[in-house]
């Protein structure tokens, strides 16, 4: 008699973990840098502003953006000093999301290794970030970036390779996330999202990560393996 396999009787047939706010507690480091940078040329704008304006979307996408406010050109020559100073930031900063190692340790086993982590972040980033965290033996080969796409976040189509990749329908697959934007890009994959939603996240409410598409929020990423369990 042949022995089903947990996780064939799972919901859930592949887990897709967006990265920062998610895995890594990142973003208040990399809103920081941007902040600080946007200042020194020339828009007055707070970090209250700075993370809603921000927040899931990549620099490059919201150039119209910043060289409105700051009358200059968005160069190539200041998107590598950003980069350089949020990576030197994030080397020496950057800690793991409470219960999010955990997390993906139990997710591994319960999916068979079908995990991968698709971020709109460059590549370079999210690689460092998940070694810095104990966490890129996980994630082997299955790190996909917005950056490599037609199209990043809201779009679908970094969830949709990564679940390509994985080898399973997208509506099999939960996306874990904590912005509109990325909500919205996990719905729009045809995929069940999940919002992360801790009880000091600034930047999104429960309701606007509802309206965005996300079928449930939780507080803490321990929670995320008896949740999926749960599904069976």
């Amino acid at each position: 008699m042949r022995i089903q396999p947990a996780y064939e009787s799972m919901q859930f047939q592949a887990l897709l973990f967006d990265c920062d706010g998610v895995l890594v507690d990142s973003e208040s480091i990399t809103n920081s840098v941007l902040c600080s940078m946007l200042n020194e040329s020339g828009w007055a704008i707070s970090s209250e502003e700075c993370l809603s304006r921000f927040i899931g979307k990549t620099v490059r996408s919201q150039a119209a953006l910043i060289e409105a406010h700051t009358g200059q050109p968005l160069t190539d020559a200041w998107m590598a000093e950003f980069y350089a100073r949020r990576n030197e930031r994030l080397s020496a900063e950057l800690v793991a999301i409470d219960g999010a190692l955990a997390a993906v340790q139990q997710a591994h086993a319960l999916c068979a290794g079908r995990i991968a982590c698709a971020s709109g972040a460059d590549r370079a980033k999210v690689e460092m970030q998940l070694a810095k965290v104990g966490m890129e033996g996980y994630f082997a080969g299955r790190v996909f970036s917005g950056h490599e796409m037609p199209r990043s976040k809201p779009f679908p189509d970094v969830y949709l390779a990564a679940a390509d990749a994985l080898g399973v329908a997208p509506a099999q697959c939960l996306v874990v996330e904590d912005t509109v934007t990325g909500v919205a890009a996990g719905v729009a994959a045809g995929a069940t999202v999940w919002a992360y939603f801790p009880s000091d996240q600034g930047h999104a409410s429960a309701d606007e990560l509802l309206a965005a598409g996300a079928s449930r929020v939780f507080p803490d990423m321990g929670q995320l393996p008896a949740m999926i369990r749960a599904q069976e």
